[in-house]
Order: structure tokens, then C-alpha cells, then sequence
């Protein structure tokens, strides 16, 4: 699956600001991203999570649609402010579903999970890796993110650290002929993501942390990470570590 997406987190901000108002925004990305290297244009569905006070599960939107046709979520943004936003837009193919439980973000107790790009070869994975998973509900969504999440998730639940977490499902799909694995998830405090086949950016800001497949505005601070590295972040700032694989 082709996707763009990016997490925030840090001083509460809306839904409006971060992921309609910018120039780049994540609603103009499906048709002008200027750094995506696979597909076209992301209409095949887009989703929101954020988290809200007093709540330490997310809250989740999710559509089949592209996000600029929907006219609910343009009316619901500027309501909604939180200190920690995932969200991302879909480009699918013709392999895997086109409903919205192939859409990210995936849920699991406190956390959000997104991956851009695809797993080599799927099928072979999901028959020997999907035991792994079978206490993650979602992770039976017909796609190869939802694999990937169900991996990611399952030793979350089990205490494995949000970034660390990430890695170790690098490890495993790499049996498969690894792919392009590009991840972000967050548990309502911290941001993890890797690049492994796709671009993110970094924005480090007094008021939080962005990590993006394409910077959203011209802030001359955006900062590509290179390839093959941990990215994670939170209020004690941000760390990019090269991948241990």
C-alpha cells in the first residue's frame, strides 16, 4: 500500500490546523506530494486518530473515501484539539480490500499504527506470521498493514517498547523478502516510525514533534531522516537511531 501519513505530538493542536490548513497538508498530498516514490494519488480512503482528555485509548476516523470529498470531517476538524495525531491518506491496490478496515490508522488499546509501502511477498507472510497475531483483532483486515500492525501490536500488549516494537517486525518480514516498510505509530505520549523503503521528515518545535512522509509546510527546520533508521520522539525531544536489523 502506498500512503502518505504523519504523527504529532506535543501542545494540543486541531485537526483543522495540522491536517487541513497547511499548504502541504495531508488533504492536498494525495494530488501534489513533491517526495512520494511509489503510486499516484492517494484516494483510496484516509483515517484520523487522535487522543482525547481524560481517555488513554484513541479515538478513531476512518473513511474509504478521498479526504477531500468528505464533508463530515472538514466539520468535525476544527473542533477537535489533542497533544498526539495520527493520521494518513491510502493509495491501494488492486491485491487487497478497498473498505475502510484496510485504511490506517489501526487501533490496539492505547495505540495508533500506519505503514506506507508493502510487504514483498504477503501471502507466504500472513500464512506463517499471523499466529502471532491472533489476539489482535484487526490485524485480520486484508491488507499487508494489517499484518504488519498485528505484529507491532502483539508485543506491544506484551511490553516491548513502542520503537523497539517496530524493529522487531522489520526483522521478521524480512524472512519474506522484506519490502518497504515504513511505519509510524504512537501510544498517546510518543511517536515511533522507520525508514525502510519510503522517506519521512522530521519538524522539532518548543511546541512538538512532527514526523511526516512529506513536510506539510515551507518551514525551513523540516529535516529528512536517511534511510534505514528508528525515529522517535516525545517530550523530552527527538532521537533517530540507524536500524539494528
Amino acid at each position: 500500500m502506498s500512503a502518505r501519513h504523519l504523527a504529532y505530538v506535543g501542545e494540543p493542536v486541531t485537526l483543522q490546523a495540522l491536517l487541513l490548513d497547511p499548504a502541504r497538508s495531508l488533504a492536498a498530498q494525495p494530488v501534489s506530494s513533491r517526495t512520494l516514490l511509489h503510486g499516484v494519488v492517494n484516494a483510496d480512503g484516509f483515517g484520523a486518530g487522535w487522543y482525547a482528555l481524560g481517555r488513554s485509548q484513541p479515538v478513531r476516523y476512518r473513511r474509504a473515501q478521498p479526504i477531500w470529498t468528505d464533508a463530515s470531517f472538514a466539520s468535525l476538524a476544527p473542533t477537535i484539539a489533542s497533544g498526539c495525531i495520527l493520521a494518513a491518506v491510502r493509495s491501494g491496490t488492486t491485491a487487497f480490500a478497498h473498505d475502510e478496515s484496510v485504511v490506517a490508522p489501526f487501533a490496539q488499546g492505547r495505540w495508533l499504527f500506519s505503514h506506507n509501502g508493502r510487504v514483498a511477498d504477503w501471502h507466504s507472510a500472513r500464512r506463517t506470521l499471523y499466529e502471532r497475531t491472533v489476539d489482535i483483532p484487526e490485524a485480520m483486515a486484508p491488507v499487508d498493514s494489517a499484518l504488519m500492525f498485528g505484529l507491532a501490536a502483539s508485543r506491544w500488549s506484551a511490553g516491548t517498547p513502542l520503537g523497539a516494537a517496530l524493529v522487531e517486525v522489520i526483522r521478521e518480514v524480512q524472512t519474506f523478502g522484506g519490502g518497504r516498510l515504513n511505519m509510524l505509530a504512537v501510544d498517546g505520549r510518543s511517536i515511533a516510525g522507520t525508514t525502510y523503503g519510503e522517506r519521512l521528515w522530521v519538524l522539532e518545535k518548543d511546541s512538538g514533534i512532527s514526523v511526516a512522509s512529506d513536510p506539510y509546510d515551507d518551514d525551513p527546520e523540516w529535516r529528512e531522516v536517511p534511510e534505514g533508521v528508528l525515529v522517535e520522539g516525545n517530550e523530552h525531544g527527538l532521537t533517530l537511531t540507524p536500524l539494528e536489523l
